[in-house]
Parts: structure tokens; C-alpha cells; sequence
């Protein structure tokens, strides 16, 4: 984690220092500090990879050794400095030093006054995670090597603990030590964690937060990975976790109290940074659910049941989850401990309603059930109800319903949108979008009353709540369910 000063460079002109220092290569017009500025901020594709990260094994960074294909390793994180050879002070031969290596030795060096009398302090002012973030490729797949100066303590906090001081013996026969590093902007400060697995979901990560302290497991086959730290500064209580399942990779991201930055994440509690078996953690799961009814009308309910006895809810199967395959396993007769009902919305919001817009990614479905039932039912002022359903593919929870009761229904108006849809699919494609979003959000009357409910995926909530405000649609008019 590097965190200096926030100059990237001692001045933008480039001039010959004495005879001691070290000596700037004189740049060419239109390759500054500040076109360098410019062009991360033009929103060009600099890493080559399209917006992607990856993780990238020694053998894959041993390939882009070129002035025109550089990739270089600083502090485990792999950057594509091509574009940025042209910009570099020390000239482009000083970056190829390091070309398709790992290049934090060399770094480290040049901000150390005792390396060479002929080595100027030039990388004590430069921001390295700042000033090529638009170039960054991904994450080592393996630990990068480090200077010899390298505390220890650091070498924690980072998640880099070598895998002989894993905590428990046991480790060793389970899965490959998972490893994680950390860090920041302004307002957040992001977890990542790098399990190794390709068959981690969000229901393998338990994250929880209670004063200053903050702990996540992951559950890997029968062992769990504990992340337990407390924290250095204090945060909000509300955290977002984001799994990028094909790499295994579990993104936790913490909202500060103060925007300050951070110097180091925290000091480790009990079992930080350790894999152990499953069966010693102890560990209550709790999951939130919503209730739901058990059809959305008449035709397709199952024999009348009292409402006073049953609750219907709706939950997806995770094979390789932590907490869902118990409930698939659940015989007739066996308890689950439920908690009061939670939630902040109100009926009052249906008040003289006369447009509502539900927008639903996935199991985000499931609070969209009892809304719908009410509001055709119930709201005399309704003109129009209208479902976005996002999903992946074609297979839509309740969509036969769906469709019979836009059918039944002339109020209602029932569109799907797919992300990686069969070649037939002959909807829409594509993910929550302002140009979906402005088509589909259309008042029945200029001064219609409206609702906009919207719940999904953390990660489709966020960017569905930020394109709603940018559309102008005010806090009164939106409703977001989240866990």
C-alpha cells in the first residue's frame, strides 16, 4: 500500500539536476506531467484488456518485456506502462530495467538516498497507485518478491504472510493459502481478498463489523479464511461485498467516517490472515430473506393455507454456499431461528400512486412480489405498473407467472433484459443503463405521481440508484431494498 505525498512530480519542467543527482530525460512536446493527466482522464483504454482485471502468473508477465507491450510489477499490483513510456522523467530505458518483472526493488531504490551517490530521491514524491491507475492489469497470481527492508508487520496487514506461518497445521492438507491486500480512496477503503477458487459466491463470505473491529470469513470446501482486524480509523456501518466468481476474487468495500487517508489498514486480531477447519470457527450465519406470497393471483396457488401459520419465501440453491445448502437439506419438522421482520417502506408510499416502476436484478425479484400483488390490488389512483427484470439468462424466477399477469393485466407491462443471453433471445440485451433506464421510466401524465422501487445485486443497486438521481427522479420518489 503506498500512500505519499500527492505530487507526482517535483514540477512539471524538465531540468538537469548536478552532477550527484540523477539526470531527467528531456520529454517530448505533448508528453508532461499534465498530458499524461489528460490522457488517463480521457477515458481510453490504456491496459488493453477492456476494463478487466486479471491475475497475472510469472510466466504471463515474463511476456510483455517490449517497449510497445511493458508490463511491470510494483508491490504485487501489475501495470501496462507502454503508454506512459513516452512521460517518464527518467526516460523510457529506466522503465525497461523492469520490463515484464517485478520492478518494486527498483523502485524502492530510487527513493533510497544510500542506493547510489549518483541516484536521486526521485520516487519518494511519486504516487505509483495514483499515478498509473488507469494502466493497472490486475494483481500478481503469486507473491511478488520484496526488499530486504520489508517489515514483517506490513507483510501482514497486506495479507502476504508467508504460507509456513499459516496459523493451524491442518491448513497445509486443505486448500491453497488464500492472501488478500487492501486499499484506498477518498471516501473508501476496499478488502480484497484472493481465495484461489473458482467456486466462491456471495453465500460463501460471512463479513461483520462491530465497533472498531472487523471480520470476514470465507468458507473454501471445509476450511474458513479469517480476515479479523481492528481497523485504524473508523467506518460507517454500512459495507458492500462484491464476489468475481470465475476468479475467485472477493472485493469488501468499507466507507470511511473521515475522508483521511489511511496509513495502514489496522493491527490483526485473533486467527487474522489464517485458514482453519470449518468446524472450529463457531460461526452464526445469519441471512436476510424476504417473505413473499404464493403466487402472484388466484390461479396458480397451492391448497389455502392460514396466513397466520406459513411463510413463503423464495431462495436460490448455492451448491458450493455456506449457508443455503443447509436449508435444501431441511427435513419436515426441523427448527430455523427467524427474527422480527425488518424493512423501512411503508405503505403510506402508495398513497395516490399512479405510476409504479420496479426495477429487479435476480433474486432481487423477491421484495417486488408483495409490492405487486398490493399495488394491482389495492391502489385505485394506478395507471401503470411496469418490471424491469435484468438477469443472465432466460431462466427467470416466476416468469410464466410474469407473463400470464401482464397478460390478465393491461396495467401492467413486463419487460426482460439479459446479460448473456442464447443466440435466439429476441429481448433486450445489456445491463442497467441510462439509455434503458430513460426509455423505460416514462410518466403516464407529466405530472403523475411516481415510485420507483429497485433491488438487486449490491453492485446493480448502487449504479441503478446513481442513474435514477441522474435523471433527476428525487429521493421521495425511489425506494431501494437492501439487506
Amino acid at each position: 500500500m503506498l500512500n505519499v505525498p500527492s505530487q507526482s512530480f517535483p514540477g512539471s519542467k524538465q531540468q538537469c539536476v548536478s552532477s550527484r543527482g540523477r539526470s531527467k530525460v528531456p520529454l517530448k512536446k505533448g508528453r508532461s506531467l499534465m498530458d499524461w493527466i489528460r490522457l488517463t482522464k480521457s477515458g481510453k483504454d490504456l491496459t488493453g484488456l477492456k476494463g478487466r482485471l486479471i491475475e497475472v502468473t510469472e510466466e504471463e508477465l515474463k511476456k510483455h518485456n517490449k517497449k510497445d507491450d511493458c508490463w511491470i510489477c510494483i508491490r504485487g499490483f501489475v501495470y501496462n506502462v507502454s503508454p506512459y513510456m513516452a512521460c517518464h522523467p527518467g526516460g523510457e530505458e529506466e522503465l525497461m530495467r523492469a520490463a515484464g518483472s517485478d520492478g518494486t526493488d527498483l523502485f524502492d531504490q530510487a527513493c533510497s538516498a544510500s542506493f547510489s551517490q549518483s541516484t536521486e530521491m526521485v520516487h519518494r514524491w511519486v504516487n505509483c497507485e495514483s499515478m498509473l491507475k488507469e494502466c493497472l492489469v490486475g494483481r500478481m497470481a503469486v507473491k511478488p518478491a520484496f526488499p530486504k527492508d520489508y517489515h514483517e508487520e506490513k507483510k501482514l496487514l497486506n495479507g502476504m504472510l508467508p504460507k509456513s506461518q499459516v496459523t493451524d497445521p491442518l491448513a497445509k492438507e486443505g486448500p491453497s493459502s488464500p492472501s488478500y491486500d487492501w486499499f484506498q480512496r477518498d471516501a473508501l477503503v476496499t478488502i480484497v481478498i484472493y481465495t484461489k477458487q473458482k467456486d466462491i459466491n456471495l453465500d460463501s463470505v460471512i463479513a461483520d463489523h462491530r465497533d472498531d473491529s472487523f471480520r470476514a470469513e470465507t468458507v473454501i470446501k471445509d476450511y474458513s479464511y479469517l480476515i479479523h482486524i481492528a481497523l485504524s480509523h473508523e467506518i460507517q456501518e454500512d459495507f458492500s461485498v462484491r464476489v468475481v466468481e470465475n476468479v475467485g476474487k472477493i472485493e469488501i468495500v468499507l466507507k470511511k467516517k473521515e475522508n483521511t487517508s489511511w496509513k495502514c489498514l489496522g493491527h490483526p486480531l485473533e486467527n487474522h490472515n489464517s485458514l482453519i477447519p470449518k468446524k472450529d470457527t463457531g460461526t452464526e450465519i445469519v441471512k436476510p430473506y424476504t417473505p413473499v406470497s404464493d403466487s402472484l393471483f388466484s390461479e396458480f396457488k397451492e391448497p389455502v393455507l392460514p396466513n397466520n401459520k406459513y411463510i413463503y419465501f423464495l431462495i436460490k440453491i448455492y451448491p458450493a454456499g455456506l449457508f443455503t445448502p443447509e436449508l435444501d437439506h431441511l427435513q419436515i419438522g426441523d427448527y430455523v431461528s427467524v427474527s422480527n421482520p425488518e424493512g423501512n417502506f411503508k405503505i403510506s408510499q402508495f398513497q395516490e400512486l399512479e405510476d409504479l416502476f420496479l426495477l429487479t436484478a435476480g433474486t432481487g425479484f423477491t421484495p417486488m412480489v408483495k409490492v405487486l400483488s398490493y399495488a394491482l390490488t389495492n391502489i385505485p389512483s394506478l395507471r401503470k405498473v411496469k418490471l424491469m427484470f435484468f438477469n443472465k439468462t432466460d431462466h427467470i424466477i416466476w416468469r410464466s407467472q410474469l407473463e400470464k399477469l401482464a397478460f390478465k393485466d393491461k396495467r401492467f407491462d413486463l419487460e426482460f433484459v439479459l446479460s448473456a443471453p442464447a443466440s435466439e433471445w429476441n429481448g433486450k440485451r445489456g445491463y442497467v443503463s441510462p439509455a434503458l433506464l430513460s426509455e423505460f421510466l416514462k410518466r403516464s401524465l407529466d405530472t403523475s405521481k411516481v415510485l420507483i422501487c429497485i433491488c438487486g445485486p449490491m453492485p446493480f443497486t448502487e449504479q441503478g440508484m446513481k442513474l435514477l438521481h441522474d435523471l433527476n427522479f428525487s429521493k421521495d420518489e425511489i425506494h431501494s431494498f437492501t439487506a
